[in-house]
């Protein structure tokens, strides 16, 4: 099996504090992803251990996912973890100068969601795959540029 990754990093004139308040929220997804239409809490207070339903919307379909907080450090990292792991999500906030934060946002489809995608698309597992790497790659940075914009506005 391969496993996949992707990151990028955009600067944002707002403290690590502000800027993980904004992402942490997952209420708001919806305000800066191309493909999350929406998300609400299920279980728990937005700490590790929460979880969360996002609905996402692509030209071709809609679908829901459960997802599982892995991370909740303010000021410094929140991830989650989709569908039991299938894939991890994360912000990394770092400072910057004059008070702003390098917000890092990081894909990771582990060979555990390489399995689950074989056994759940077959013949067609490599093309879902594909697609879920691609939106990832062009996903990311009009993600993190739609979070600046609510940031600094």
């Amino acid at each position: 099996m391969t496993s996949y990754e992707h990151s990028d990093s955009i600067t944002i004139a707002a403290s690590p504090a502000d800027v993980y308040a904004l992402v942490s929220d997952v209420t708001r997804t919806g305000e800066w992803s191309p493909i999350c239409e929406a998300c609400w809490w299920t279980e728990g207070d937005g700490g590790v251990g929460s979880t969360f339903t996002g609905r996402n919307v692509t030209p071709d379909r809609t679908w829901e996912t459960v997802s599982t907080v892995e991370a909740a450090e303010p000021g410094k990292r929140f991830g989650w973890a989709v569908a039991g792991g299938v894939v991890h999500w994360a912000y990394i906030l770092e400072p910057a100068d004059g008070g702003s934060t390098t917000l890092t946002e990081s894909w990771s489809f582990p060979d555990e969601g390489v399995e689950y995608f074989h056994s759940k698309y077959g013949e067609d597992a490599q093309k879902e795959i594909d697609n879920r790497v691609a939106a990832a790659h062009d996903g990311i940075p009009r993600t993190l540029a739609a979070i600046k914009r609510v940031a600094e506005s």
